[in-house]
Protein backbone atom coordinates (compact mmCIF):
# COMPACT_ATOMS: atom_id res chain seq x y z
CA UNK A 1 0.00 0.00 0.00
CA UNK A 2 1.76 3.45 -1.34
CA UNK A 3 1.26 6.38 1.13
CA UNK A 4 1.96 9.74 0.12
CA UNK A 5 2.09 12.70 2.49
CA UNK A 6 4.95 15.32 1.11
CA UNK A 7 5.68 16.35 -1.73
CA UNK A 8 8.76 14.53 -1.81
CA UNK A 9 6.79 11.36 -1.76
CA UNK A 10 4.76 12.70 -4.96
CA UNK A 11 7.43 13.27 -6.54
CA UNK A 12 9.28 9.86 -5.98
CA UNK A 13 6.36 8.00 -7.18
CA UNK A 14 5.54 10.91 -9.75
CA UNK A 15 6.93 8.24 -12.48
CA UNK A 16 4.61 5.15 -11.67
CA UNK A 17 1.57 8.11 -12.13
CA UNK A 18 -0.65 8.82 -15.31
CA UNK A 19 0.85 11.39 -17.16
CA UNK A 20 -2.50 13.18 -17.26
CA UNK A 21 -2.99 12.36 -13.21
CA UNK A 22 0.46 14.01 -11.88
CA UNK A 23 -0.58 17.11 -14.72
CA UNK A 24 -3.93 17.58 -13.04
CA UNK A 25 -2.32 17.23 -9.31
CA UNK A 26 0.79 19.91 -10.25
CA UNK A 27 -1.73 22.41 -11.48
CA UNK A 28 -3.91 21.77 -8.68
CA UNK A 29 -1.09 22.50 -6.37
CA UNK A 30 0.64 25.25 -8.30
CA UNK A 31 -3.00 26.99 -8.62
CA UNK A 32 -3.42 26.34 -4.86
CA UNK A 33 -0.21 28.03 -3.89
CA UNK A 34 -0.81 30.73 -5.80
CA UNK A 35 -3.75 32.00 -4.86
CA UNK A 36 -2.22 32.45 -1.18
CA UNK A 37 -2.91 28.53 0.07
CA UNK A 38 0.11 26.76 2.34
CA UNK A 39 1.59 23.27 1.44
CA UNK A 40 0.29 22.33 4.93
CA UNK A 41 -3.51 22.73 4.05
CA UNK A 42 -5.89 20.32 3.79
CA UNK A 43 -6.87 20.66 -0.32
CA UNK A 44 -3.03 19.53 -0.67
CA UNK A 45 -3.57 16.45 1.40
CA UNK A 46 -6.64 15.65 -0.59
CA UNK A 47 -4.01 15.74 -4.02
CA UNK A 48 -1.69 13.49 -2.11
CA UNK A 49 -4.73 10.69 -1.19
CA UNK A 50 -5.95 10.86 -4.86
CA UNK A 51 -1.89 10.15 -6.17
CA UNK A 52 -2.62 7.40 -3.78
CA UNK A 53 -6.10 6.04 -4.51
CA UNK A 54 -4.54 5.94 -8.11
CA UNK A 55 -1.55 4.01 -7.82
CA UNK A 56 -2.65 1.40 -5.48
CA UNK A 57 -5.67 0.75 -7.76
CA UNK A 58 -3.47 0.26 -10.76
Amino acid sequence: MIKINTIDDLNKYASKLPRVVIMDIDKRITDWLAAGGNKEDPYINQQFKYAENVLNNI
